[in-house]
């Protein structure tokens, strides 16, 4: 997806939770499904879409419209890692010390998620999918790099993209 220029210059994966709700168009709705007597009285389920990319990410799993916002906030940032990824590099230089290494173990739920995955895919795509790229950066291994990739099965696929565009096996 192309991104218009921004009037930050913070990418929208590292923006604070209020100025990345304040790009988005916020929508309540209810959704369908399980849940018990309580589901689908009150409009719940949270959509946004961030106006500048057009990436959007949803949540009404949860009955509480907070909850839900909370949810829908976390899996947009992992969106526009996936899909716009730019201008994350001088947020990760700090990062390195503390997250990388041999282990290289960063949860989804941790708040600088989303912008190391958005580096780890940069430097990977970069590199025609070699996972080696990102794995030097990261001071670990190219399998620590692949079991990153694999807590998000869509980044791996891009990544699968680039290495089959490229003429290399794809990652498992």
């Amino acid at each position: 997806m192309s991104q218009p220029s921004r009037s930050s210059s913070i990418p929208a994966v590292a923006l604070d939770e209020q100025a990345l709700i304040q790009e988005c168009e916020v929508k309540f709705t209810r959704r369908g499904g399980p849940g018990g007597q309580h589901r689908n009285k009150v409009s719940s389920a949270v959509v946004l879409k961030h106006r500048p990319t057009g990436v959007t990410a949803e949540a009404s799993e949860r009955r509480s419209q907070a909850e839900n916002r909370s949810v829908a906030i976390a899996r947009l940032r992992v969106e526009l890692a996936i899909h716009v990824r730019e201008g994350v590099e001088e947020f990760v230089a700090p990062l390195v010390r503390q997250y990388g290494g041999a282990q290289f173990r960063v949860a989804i739920g941790n708040e600088v998620y989303p912008v190391i995955l958005a580096d780890v895919l940069n430097r990977t795509l970069a590199s025609e999918g070699d996972v080696a790229a990102a794995a030097e950066f990261w001071s670990t291994t190219a399998s620590q790099v692949v079991r990153f990739l694999r807590q998000e099965p869509q980044a791996l696929s891009v990544v699968n993209q680039a290495r089959q565009q490229a003429g290399r096996h794809r990652l498992k």
